[in-house]
C-alpha cells in the first residue's frame, strides 16, 4: 500500500509540475499621482528550467502565448533559463531553451537577468542566446521602460551581483524604479526609493511536504522572503513560484505561476494598509 501511495504522489507531483502556470495579480501604486499614465501591467515570469521531461522548448511556446494573452506592457524574467538535474531526460542548448521567448509581446520590450544555472551552463551563451531573442539583458545594469526603469541585478547566489553599480544605472535613467532580482536575498539591503523588486529563485518551496514543508527554498533567509508578496519598509517584493523545475522534475504544494503587476498611479492620500497574506490577489499602497 505504502508503495501504492508513493506512485500515486510522484505522479501528482509531475501532473502538477506540467501544469498551465496560474496567473497571480498584484496591484501597486508607485507612479506619481500626476502621471499622465494611469497604470501599466508588467508581467513578471521567473526559473523557466527548459529541460526534459517536463519543460520542453514546446511546452515553453505554449506558456508564451499564455503570457502574451495577459497583454502587457513590459515583461520581466528573473532568470534560470535552462535546468541540468540529474534526471532530465533531454538538455537543450541555451538557444533553443530561450528561442521561445523571443515570441513575447509586449509594448516595452521583455528584460531579463540570468540566474545561477545559467552561470553554471555558460553565461556568455546565455547573453547571446537573449539578446538573438530581443531581450534586454540586464546584468547590474538598467533600461527605461515607458515611467519605469528597471534593474536588473545579476545573480546573488553565485555573487554575481552588484547592487551599488545598479542603483546607480537605476539614478542615472531616472524613472520609476523596479528591481529584477533572480534570488529575493539583496531584498533586506534594497533603499526604500525602490517600492518593487521582482525575484524567483526559490520556486516557492517546489516540494512542499505535508506537516514538514518545503524540502528547501535556497535561501539563506529561509522562509521569509520565499513566496508571494511581502512588504517591508514601504518596499514590495514579488517572489514567483516559477514556471520549471530543478533537481526533480516534480511540484508538490508549489504550482507553476506567473505574476501580472499592475503598477498604478499613488492616490493623493494614502492610507496604511496591513500586510497582505502570501499567494492571494494583492492591492499595495
Amino acid at each position: 500500500m505504502a508503495i501504492l501511495i508513493s506512485i500515486a504522489i510522484v505522479g501528482w507531483a509531475y501532473r502538477t509540475a506540467i501544469s498551465d502556470p496560474i496567473v497571480r495579480f498584484a496591484t501597486v501604486e508607485m507612479l506619481p499621482a500626476e502621471s499622465s499614465q494611469k497604470q501599466l501591467r508588467i508581467l513578471f515570469l521567473s526559473d523557466v528550467h527548459v529541460a526534459g521531461p517536463d519543460m520542453p522548448p514546446e511546452r515553453l511556446s505554449q506558456i508564451v502565448r499564455q503570457a502574451n494573452a495577459q497583454r502587457p506592457d513590459a515583461v520581466l524574467i528573473a532568470g534560470d533559463f535552462v535546468s541540468d538535474k540529474a534526471l532530465a531526460t533531454k538538455r537543450f542548448s541555451l538557444e533553443n531553451a530561450i528561442a521561445p521567448l523571443g515570441d513575447l509581446k509586449s509594448r516595452f520590450g521583455t528584460f531579463a537577468v540570468l540566474g545561477n544555472h545559467d552561470h553554471w551552463r555558460s553565461a556568455a551563451a546565455a547573453y547571446s542566446a537573449l539578446r538573438r531573442a530581443g531581450i534586454n539583458v540586464l546584468d547590474n545594469s538598467a533600461a527605461r521602460a515607458g515611467p519605469l526603469v528597471i534593474g536588473g541585478l545579476d545573480d546573488a547566489f553565485t555573487h554575481h551581483d552588484d547592487l551599488s553599480a545598479t542603483l546607480r544605472a537605476m539614478a542615472a535613467l531616472g524613472g520609476e524604479p523596479v528591481l529584477l532580482s533572480h534570488s529575493p536575498d539583496p531584498f533586506p539591503r534594497v533603499p526604500a526609493e525602490v517600492k518593487l523588486m521582482l525575484a524567483g529563485h526559490t520556486h516557492c518551496g517546489q516540494i512542499r511536504l505535508p506537516l514538514v514543508g518545503a524540502i528547501s527554498y535556497m535561501s539563506e533567509y529561509g522562509d521569509k522572503y520565499a513566496c508571494g508578496v511581502v512588504i517591508e519598509h514601504g518596499k514590495t517584493l514579488v517572489v514567483g513560484a516559477g514556471l520549471g523545475t530543478s533537481l526533480l522534475p516534480l511540484r508538490l504544494g508549489a504550482v507553476p505561476d506567473m505574476w501580472l503587476i499592475v503598477v498604478k498611479r499613488r492616490s493623493r492620500s494614502l492610507m496604511p494598509r496591513a500586510e497582505p497574506p502570501i499567494n492571494a490577489a494583492f492591492r499595495v499602497g
